[in-house]
């Protein structure tokens, strides 16, 4: 049996940064409850409930009028309860699902009617299908207009450098590839990441810094990395706040602790709009 994950703090306060209109939140899970959306036995930890009203609590609280939810590890290929949430969230919602790489059509077409616009690989956990029939997937998502967002380590990172560029679709980038701060920006895991954001198909979340830095909130150690992809693909970022921030060991954050960091990494109004409202825009199809 795997140890329970925290609880996120149940009280964001309000932010110091005011959002846009249209600002989205580009990661974000709901779990629970477990009896009627059982996990997978082979997982890696067991979080609490995390509902829709929990989440309409922040986005109303942090100014969030849109949101993208995202399939998490310890559903496996069941996508029931992301589903189910975008219809209980309050505001427009997208998803990104996990599927098998030889999903039938007329499934994907059900999903993109329900609003995937995009599957999750997370290499680092059990659960999911994995790199297995990568190549065999991609096309048939570039032709819906999908991309493939990869939850990586910084050694796969790496070596899956030059597959990722080659890939048909738009590729993201989860949570800066858990590219440790300590190792500074010259690190060859956050060089692969750098190179690979030159191909104008990959895009990366400034997310889950928690999982990066070795610092208590707000994770300083973090903004040379952010700072560095800003100032090289402004146009090809997104923010998500990793709600309800699922399996970390460290502190837990208060949530507006993460959004209000936007406030020091992109403190130019016309960059944080590109980031907020703009490219997710783009890129999920609001």
């Amino acid at each position: 049996m795997t140890a329970p994950c925290q609880p996120p703090d149940p009280a964001p306060r309000p932010p110091r940064l005011s959002a846009p209109a249209g600002a989205t939140d580009c990661h974000i899970h709901i779990f629970g409850p477990q009896e009627t959306y059982p996990y997978v036995p082979e997982r890696m930890y067991t979080p609490p409930d995390a509902s829709p009203a929990a989440f309409r609590h922040l986005a109303d609280t942090l100014g969030i009028e849109r949101v993208v939810v995202i399939q998490a590890s310890v559903y496996g290929l069941d996508n029931s309860r992301l589903l189910a949430a975008l219809t209980d969230l309050g505001r427009p919602a997208r998803a990104v699902v996990v599927v098998h790489p030889d999903v039938p059509d007329a499934e994907l077409d059900r999903l993109h009617a329900a609003g995937a616009r995009g599957v999750r690989i997370i290499a680092t956990h059990p659960g999911g299908p994995g790199l297995d029939g990568l190549e065999r997937l991609a096309p048939r998502l570039a032709e819906r207009g999908w991309h493939i967002q990869f939850m990586l380590s910084p050694s796969q990172m790496v070596t899956l450098e030059a597959r990722l560029a080659a890939l048909p679709c738009p590729v993201v980038i989860d949570h800066f590839a858990g590219i440790p701060a300590a190792g500074g920006i010259d690190q060859p895991a956050f060089q692969a990441l750098l190179r690979l954001m030159e191909s104008e198909r990959a895009w990366a979340k400034l997310s889950a810094a928690y999982h990066c830095s070795a610092l208590p909130p707000p994770y300083p150690d973090l903004a040379p990395f952010a700072q560095a992809l800003i100032n090289l693909v402004p146009d090809r970022l997104v923010w998500g706040s990793d709600w309800p921030h699922p399996h970390l060991q460290g502190e837990m954050p208060n949530t507006t602790v993460l959004f209000d960091r936007l406030a020091d990494w992109l403190p130019d109004t016309d960059l944080l709009r590109r980031v907020l409202v703009d490219n997710p825009a783009r890129l999920y199809g609001f």
